[in-house]
């Protein structure tokens, strides 16, 4: 509704639960290119609009993601925006109300965008701090949806189809995730996701021993704390006996 719309879409929630995925679905779903970009402190706003290269002696004005999105009616993603620049942020503002259109002050263009384009941007507010943070005057020109992971049924059958794990095996680890999941903001500062579920699955899909393949894909890459690992380690024994 929000493409037929032609509304700028904010979607939130934790690390691993599906957002990226259901953009790319949705995307396949409508039919549009996606154009994909992984924001970070040093993405500029010449890194989305475009810039001037030289290629064989000739300086060539060359688009950027958003550039390419708007002028093709694709759909620009941009995942993580609190974790860029807060010129990059003022860009995407012409973009985001009645306006729609893009200005390249390098060339002297002002795109309009077609009814085909969408803005979508992404990010978790488990991250958010006063230093990271989208301003009140940016989130209030987008609509939003807040994802979270599946319920445990749903999870188990996600987890079973990607990593082709059968489902009376993902029994345990999804009632492990929950476990570990109680655990946040006690001994985790981050839960476990189900992206780390399923590379959980495939390392046990492949013949590795279950404790060996959760401490691998679930203990080591969220916690560093010897204590708060070994705590972790001795609940993976207990679901896996």
């Amino acid at each position: 509704m929000a493409y037929r719309q032609r509304l700028p879409l904010l979607i939130k929630g934790p690390t691993g639960c599906g957002k990226t995925r259901f953009i790319a679905h949705m995307a396949a779903r409508l039919e549009r290119p996606l154009h994909t970009v992984s924001c970070h402190d040093d993405l500029t706003a010449a890194d989305l609009t475009g810039r001037y290269l030289l290629k064989g002696g000739d300086t060539v004005w060359v688009d950027g993601p958003l550039t390419r999105a708007v002028r093709n009616g694709g759909i620009c993603y941009l995942d993580e925006i609190v974790e860029a620049r807060k010129d990059v942020t003022v860009v995407l503002h012409p973009l985001t109300d009645d306006r729609r259109f893009l200005p390249l002050e390098r060339t002297g263009e002002a795109l309009a965008a077609p009814d085909e384009f969408m803005l979508v941007v992404s990010y978790n507010p488990g991250y958010q701090n006063i230093l990271k943070a989208l301003k009140p005057s940016t989130r209030q020109r987008f609509i939003s949806i807040s994802f979270d992971f599946p319920p445990p049924d749903a999870e188990m059958a996600i987890v079973a189809i990607e990593s082709g794990l059968p489902e009376r095996d993902c029994v345990p680890l999804i009632n492990l995730a929950q476990r570990l999941r109680a655990l946040k903001d006690v001994d985790l500062d981050e839960v476990v996701s189900t992206r780390l579920l399923i590379y959980c699955a495939v390392l046990m899909k492949s013949g590795l021993d279950p404790y060996q393949a959760a401490q691998a894909a679930l203990v080591e890459p969220l916690c560093d704390d010897p204590d708060v690992k070994q705590g972790l380690l001795d609940l993976i024994r207990a679901t896996y006996g």
